[in-house]
């Protein structure tokens, strides 16, 4: 509610709305709510008149109280466990019920045994650069295979956002690139990119890389969906091939920002992400073929991060999200869940964030009508990313130097 609200909204709200603030020479001037019980809440400096002081008093308690209740009763609930340290954690998979791939971005693969605990490092082949926000980054498994998006070196600081695969074995992993993202750009910013497997095709996001309208211009990589072949031939289907001859025949969809969140729901078998905006504007949406979410045209409801507008938050003739964040709260990885542990959640997505070190859940099967739900707060640091136990349905994150357990009491 806080989150949503401006702060004279919240004052009327408090104060009564027979009363106009506004109106009112005699006001009073105190701090509402700095902290409550891990719910942070950004500082609000309300003006309140004298004579409504108790009223005030007793609404700011009831308030407390109820936050209490709504905050413990998610906390009562849950049970966060570590399971291993790790160095810069960016990309995770499931190989099998008892082991996890997982990416640093300063270039380690990493096997975990979620049993003993081992940790075992993997050779590859990668001619990755970390770079500003750059190194290695998703990670999928598929039938015994591994794919990998990466800041691939193209020679004199330049990168792309590339993606290889290789055989899976537990010693060394070959990898052959079967995607570029051209351009490669010399900068360190907005490579995306997660990765998800839908019915032979790999999807994966490729950022912007800071160039902002480079992601309406669909004879360039950056700021789009790709789509192509395990093999990393390109389908035949694809927009170029139906009626969009100037895109690049890998692209399903473009005007991305930098989407760090991408997954196949296994209810409607629909692809979903979610994107990072400027200052505001974070978005999650679903990957539409031929469509455009229209950065930079468009803001999302964000402003650049000097302050100057960029543009509407939506408007006809572009993709429309599903649920918007302004302001920012860094959304990460997502995924649709299925499971036993919160077996609840069916078919809710579940949104992790950066900034916000939060995990939200969304029930949008009425699109007029999206829920969003804050299931925990400050409990584990940054998320940079989740996965669902293939067989009991407990969450695993990536904070920023471990692997996270949650489960319920």
């Amino acid at each position: 509610f806080f989150k949503q609200k401006t702060a004279y909204e919240i004052a009327s709200c408090l104060v009564g709305s027979e009363m106009c603030i506004r109106d009112r020479p005699l006001l009073q001037n105190f701090l509402l709510l700095t902290t409550v019980l891990g719910l942070q809440v950004k500082s609000l400096l309300l003006m309140v008149v004298d004579q409504n002081f108790l009223k005030v008093k007793r609404t700011l308690v009831t308030i407390f109280l109820f936050t209490l209740f709504i905050n413990y009763s998610f906390a009562d609930n849950l049970k966060f466990k570590k399971i291993v340290n790790l160095k810069g954690p960016w990309g995770s998979t499931f190989i099998n019920d008892t082991e996890l791939l997982i990416t640093e971005k300063s270039g380690e693969i990493k096997l975990i045994d979620l049993n003993t605990k081992k940790i075992s490092s993997l050779n590859h082949n990668l001619n990755y650069l970390e770079h500003g926000q750059g190194g290695l980054l998703d990670i999928l498994y598929k039938d015994d295979f591994v794919y990998v998006s990466y800041t691939e070196n193209r020679g004199n600081w330049k990168t792309s956002t590339s993606i290889a695969k290789s055989k899976f074995n537990e010693k060394d992993l070959i990898f052959k690139n079967i995607f570029q993202a051209n351009p490669p750009i010399d900068s360190g910013y907005h490579f995306g990119s997660r990765l998800a497997i839908k019915d032979g095709y790999l999807f994966a996001s490729a950022g912007e890389r800071g160039q902002g309208m480079i992601a309406q211009d669909p004879t360039k990589h950056p700021g789009s969906i790709i789509r192509i072949n395990i093999d990393g031939s390109i389908p035949k289907d694809n927009p170029k091939f139906q009626g969009k001859s100037d895109w690049l025949p890998e692209i399903y969809q473009i005007g991305i920002r930098n989407p760090q969140g991408l997954t196949l729901s296994p209810f409607d078998e629909k692809i979903y992400m979610s994107n990072h905006g400027a200052r505001g504007g974070d978005w999650f949406g679903e990957a539409k073929k031929g469509e455009n979410y229209g950065w930079k045209i468009l803001g999302w409801g964000g402003t650049n991060y000097s302050g100057i507008p960029i543009g509407p938050k939506w408007k006809p003739g572009f993709t429309k999200a599903i649920q918007y964040w302004v302001p920012s709260i860094a959304t990460s990885a997502i995924t649709i869940y299925k499971g036993k542990e919160f077996s609840e959640w069916n078919g809710h997505a579940l949104i992790t964030s950066l900034k916000d070190k939060s995990l939200r859940k969304l029930i949008f099967d009425d699109l007029s009508n999206v829920k969003e739900e804050i299931i925990f707060k400050n409990k584990i640091g940054r998320i940079r990313d989740i996965q669902v136990h293939p067989d009991n349905g407990k969450v695993y994150f990536l904070g920023e130097d471990a692997l996270w357990l949650m489960e319920k009491i």
